[in-house]
């Protein structure tokens, strides 16, 4: 199809439709933890380390639950383009009712824990005090938290990115205001901040619910708990989850690569996975597109439309990857100086800046194909592509570790890992298995 025909225009406009609000609303949900580190950085050096360590919890938490707006996503699109827009509903409100499930199992679960999760941190007797004291408080937010990850998955799979960019919007403009009043005006401590980003999260959780069930009211879907349906959407997540597992080992074990290297590698380490995080809030953006728009042919049975729409979206990560890693590049002398790092850390993190820059065209193929198959409901072969590319990474980050290489050999294992995810999501890709059609 060439690149200006009038179908490639329509598709543009479709996936642009989709990814640009999307990336306004993943950009937006870091800033709430950003409002907080500059907010309670003004309580001193134990306050602000105190929120690092409960903070790398959270996003834990947070992480391990996105397929509950991944896989909610996919179920509510294939469903609209099936032309069930009721069953879709139902769909989406079965995933709201297992999100608030989860956030009060994990209270009961994680709250009596908390000490314990902190002490994991080896933090200090007063810094960890009050990493247990921001921690108690934010796991209040949880289910809303949840919530608003479950009906982000709702309205995305109905075509609509724009509700959420909304809803997050409001939600970052109110967590900052809450946060300096009960900081800085209140005089609240590191628990005023907790409280603030709590009530911000509750009220996102507010609007998404109102949202859906105005929705499902109107399309006579119904709304009490279906625990067949809850348990189907649970069961649909698990592959999801060990997808993110895997993702996960394999930056954490980066970083306890990175640790050992000394502290210079891993500030620029610590520095590069921030730049990487940037961009692939855009790339991911794409993918978010991919969900919906696959779910959404795929529910209306149009294999050709399928195929199309992926190979375009291909094209956009391919030139989104390029452009990204492009300004890197351009930028690469200008960022030591914005994370006010030292000669010798600065020294690192430009040499590292060329592996970041170089895997963005991959990367940009890597997560499009990642939310297709996330949109074609392929999760189980997800999840086993999520082992298989771990057990790839793990011999090239032990000879990293063997040889005694530095912050660049890392970076380049993790380029084996990246090219073992472009391999495994490819082949599937261009196969015929997952383009399984209807509701």
């Amino acid at each position: 199809m060439p690149l200006t025909s009038p179908a490639g225009r329509a598709q543009d406009r479709e996936i642009l439709r989709l990814a640009v609000p999307a990336f306004g609303a993943l950009v937006a949900e870091p800033l709430f933890l950003l409002t907080d580190y500059a907010i309670v950085g003004r309580l001193g050096t134990t306050s602000l380390g105190a929120l690092g360590v409960a903070g790398a919890a959270l996003t834990t938490l947070v992480n391990l639950c996105v397929f509950l707006a991944y896989g909610t996503t996919a179920s509510v699109a294939r469903q609209i383009g099936a032309g069930n827009t009721r069953r879709a509903l139902g769909q989406g409100i079965d995933g709201l009712w297992l999100a608030l499930a989860i956030g009060v199992a994990i209270i009961v679960v994680a709250w009596p824990l908390a000490p314990e999760i902190v002490a994991v941190f080896g933090a200090s007797a007063d810094l960890a005090g009050q990493a247990v004291t921001y921690l108690r408080i934010s796991l209040i937010g949880t289910p809303a938290l949840l919530v608003v990850l479950a009906g982000t998955g709702v309205l995305r799979g109905m075509q609509d990115t724009v509700t959420p960019l909304v809803v997050s919007i409001g939600s970052f403009a109110l967590n900052a205001v809450l946060n300096a009043w009960f900081v800085l005006g209140l005089d609240l401590g590191i628990a005023g901040s907790a409280w603030g980003t709590v009530l911000a999260q509750a009220l996102g959780a507010a609007v998404y619910l109102v949202v859906v069930v105005r929705g499902a009211r109107r399309h006579g879907a119904p709304l009490r708990p279906d625990l067949a349906g809850i348990r189907a959407a649970g069961t649909a997540g698990v592959a999801l989850l060990i997808r993110t597992l895997c993702l996960r080992v394999v930056l954490v074990i980066a970083t306890v690569v990175a640790t050992r290297m000394g502290d210079a590698q891993i500030a620029a380490h610590a520095i590069a996975m921030q730049i990487w995080t940037l961009l692939a809030f855009a790339l991911d953006a794409i993918a978010i597109a991919g969900q919906a728009i696959t779910g959404r042919a795929l529910g209306a049975g149009d294999v050709a439309a399928t195929r199309a729409a992926t190979r375009r979206m291909v094209l956009w990560g391919v030139g989104s990857g390029a452009v990204l890693g492009a300004a890197v590049l351009a930028c690469g002398p200008l960022l030591p100086g914005l994370f006010d790092a030292e000669p010798v850390v600065a020294a690192q993190l430009l040499a590292v800046l060329w592996p970041v820059t170089l895997f963005q065209p991959v990367a940009g193929v890597v997560f499009v194909l990642d939310g297709v198959l996330i949109g074609a409901g392929d999760r189980r072969y997800l999840a086993w592509a999520g082992v298989w590319t771990t057990l790839a990474y793990l011999p090239a980050a032990l000879l990293v570790v063997a040889l005694g290489g530095g912050l660049v050999a890392l970076w380049l294992a993790l380029g084996v890992w990246m090219a073992a995810r472009l391999v495994t999501l490819g082949a599937r890709a261009y196969g015929t298995a997952w383009l399984v059609t209807g509701a």
